[in-house]
C-alpha cells in the first residue's frame, strides 16, 4: 500500500516538477522579458531548485563513448554480452585504427567489475569505468531494477547473485581479474571460493573494495541497524509489491525510494548543504559548478527496487549470522570455503573514513583465504577517503586507481604493486 501511495503522490508531483522547470527557463532565457526583471535569478533558481527536488530520477546512461589508450584516444561502444532476467553483462569494447593503440590494447588484462546490487545502478561505477578503460578490457554486471522484471522470472535469492557471477567467470574465461565494489564482495568472494572447490580455474586476481567481508568489525549504523532489528521487522517493515503499472507487478521488493530515504538520513545536513550551494551557484551564475551538482545528484537519487529474497538473505547472511566469516554458509548446498583458493591473488582496499563498510571489514578477506600464498595477499588503506571516494572522484583516481593497475598487472605477468603492503 505504502508503494502505491509513494506512486501516486510522484504522479502528482510530475505536473508541478514541469511547471517549476518550465518557469525557471522563463526567468532566466536572455530573451525572456521576466528575466531582466529584478530578482529574476533567485526566482529561477528557486524554480529550478523545486524541479530537481521534485523530479522523477531515471537510471542514467553510463555516457562512456571515448577513452585514451597510450596517448591515443579511441572509441567505446557498450556491448551486451550476457542477458539474464536480473542482470545484464556489459562489455565496454574499444575500436581503433591506430596499430599501436590496437597492439597495446590486445595485451591489457581483462577485468569483470561487479556492481553493488544495494540501491543505485551500476552507473555509479563510471568514473570506475572511464579510469579502467585506459588500461583494460572492461566488463561490468549491470543490474536490473526488480520492478521491471515480471513475476513469470521467479525469485532471485543471494545464491542466485553467486550463481550469476560464476557463470560469468566462466564466460569471460579464466584470464579475468575480478574487481568488486561494496556489497558484492561477500558474493564474489563465495563464487570464487566455489569455483575453487570444484576444481575450476578461478580468476588470476580478486580486488574488493569497501565490502561488508566481516561486518562484525568497527560497525557502521549500517550493520547496527541489521543487529538491531529481527529478521521478521525487516520483512514485514520494508518489503512491499510492485505497483500495477510496472513489469514486475506484484513482485515483492525492498523499494528504491526507502533505500534513498536511508541515502540521505545517513548525512541529512550535507544534502540540505549542498543544495543551498546549489541555489547559490545559480544566483551566482556559477555554471560549471551547479552542472557538477546536477550530474552528482542524477546519479544519487537514480534509485533501484531489489528483489526482497536477495535482501532478506543479505541481512540474514552478511549481517546477522556472519555465515561467511563463521564458515556456515551454503550456497545451494555447498559450504562456501574461502580457504580452498589457491591460484588467485587478493588485494583488498579500504576507506579511512568510509561510514558504510567500517575498518577491518574488507581486509578480513585475508584471514579467510589461507590457501593464497603469502606472496600474493595485498592491502591498500586509502586516507581520507569515504565509502565513495574510494572508486570514484580524485582520490579514486589519483591514489587507488593507480594501485589497483599495477596490482593487476603483476598478477597478468607485470611488477607487483608499489603503493601497497602484503596483509598480515
Amino acid at each position: 500500500m505504502l508503494y502505491q501511495i509513494y506512486e501516486t503522490q510522484r504522479a502528482l508531483m510530475a505536473p508541478f516538477s514541469e511547471f517549476a522547470s518550465a518557469s525557471a527557463k522563463l526567468y532566466d532565457h536572455p530573451l525572456s522579458p521576466f528575466a531582466h526583471t529584478p530578482w529574476a535569478q533567485r526566482v529561477s533558481a528557486s524554480y529550478d531548485l523545486l524541479h530537481r527536488l521534485a523530479k522523477e530520477y531515471e537510471k542514467p546512461p553510463f555516457g562512456i563513448s571515448t577513452a585514451t589508450v597510450n596517448g591515443v584516444e579511441v572509441a567505446v561502444q557498450e556491448q551486451v554480452r550476457l542477458n539474464k532476467p536480473f542482470c545484464r553483462l556489459l562489455r565496454f569494447k574499444r575500436f581503433t585504427d591506430n596499430p599501436k593503440a590496437l597492439d597495446v590494447m590486445k595485451l591489457q588484462p581483462t577485468v569483470l567489475v561487479v556492481a553493488p546490487l544495494s540501491g543505485h545502478h551500476a552507473t555509479l561505477l563510471r568514473d570506475t569505468i572511464k579510469s579502467l578503460l585506459h588500461d583494460h578490457k572492461v566488463y561490468i554486471t549491470d543490474w536490473t531494477d526488480a520492478r521491471m522484471v515480471p513475476l513469470d522470472a521467479g525469485p532471485f535469492h543471494l545464491d542466485d547473485y553467486v550463481a550469476y557471477v560464476q557463470e560469468f567467470i566462466r564466460h569471460i574465461g579464466p584470464h579475468v581479474h575480478v574487481i568488486s565494489v561494496c556489497q558484492p564482495t561477500v558474493p564474489v568472494l563465495a563464487a570464487v571460493s566455489l569455483l575453487a572447490s570444484g576444481g575450476e580455474v578461478t580468476p588470476r586476481s580478486m580486488t574488493m573494495m569497501g565490502g561488508p567481508i566481516d561486518a562484525r568489525r568497527c560497525p557502521t549504523s549500517v550493520n547496527n541497524l541489521a543487529t538491531n532489528k529481527s529478521h521478521g521487522w525487516f520483512e514485514n517493515t520494508v518489503i512491499y509489491r510492485v505497483p500495477p503499472n510496472f513489469p514486475g507487478a506484484g513482485r515483492r521488493v525492498y523499494p528504491g525510494f526507502f533505500q534513498h530515504t536511508g541515502f540521505v538520513a545517513m548525512n541529512p545536513d550535507r544534502h540540505v548543504s549542498s543544495h543551498y550551494d546549489y541555489f547559490r551557484d545559480l544566483v551566482r551564475g556559477d555554471g560549471e559548478s551547479a552542472e557538477a551538482h546536477r550530474q552528482f545528484y542524477d546519479e544519487y537519487n537514480a534509485v533501484l527496487d531489489m528483489p526482497a529474497e536477495y535482501y532478506l538473505d543479505t541481512i540474514k547472511t552478511v549481517f546477522q549470522d556472519f555465515a561467511l566469516v563463521n564458515g556456515t554458509w551454503q550456497v545451494n548446498g555447498t559450504l562456501v570455503r574461502p580457504q580452498d583458493i589457491k591460484a588467485t591473488a587478493l588485494l583488498t582496499i579500504e576507506g579511512e573514513l568510509d561510514d558504510i563498510s567500517g575498518a577491518g571489514q574488507t581486509r578480513a578477506a585475508h584471514d579467510l583465504c589461507t590457501g593464497i600464498p603469502e606472496d600474493k595477499h595485498f592491502h591498500y588503506d586509502v586516507l581520507g577517503a569515504g565509502h565513495y571516494g574510494i572508486f570514484s572522484g580524485r582520490r579514486w583516481r589519483e591514489k587507488v586507481y593507480p594501485e589497483v593497475m599495477r596490482f593487476v598487472a603483476s598478477q597478468n605477468g607485470g611488477r607487483r604493486p608499489r603503493g601497497s603492503r602484503r596483509a598480515a
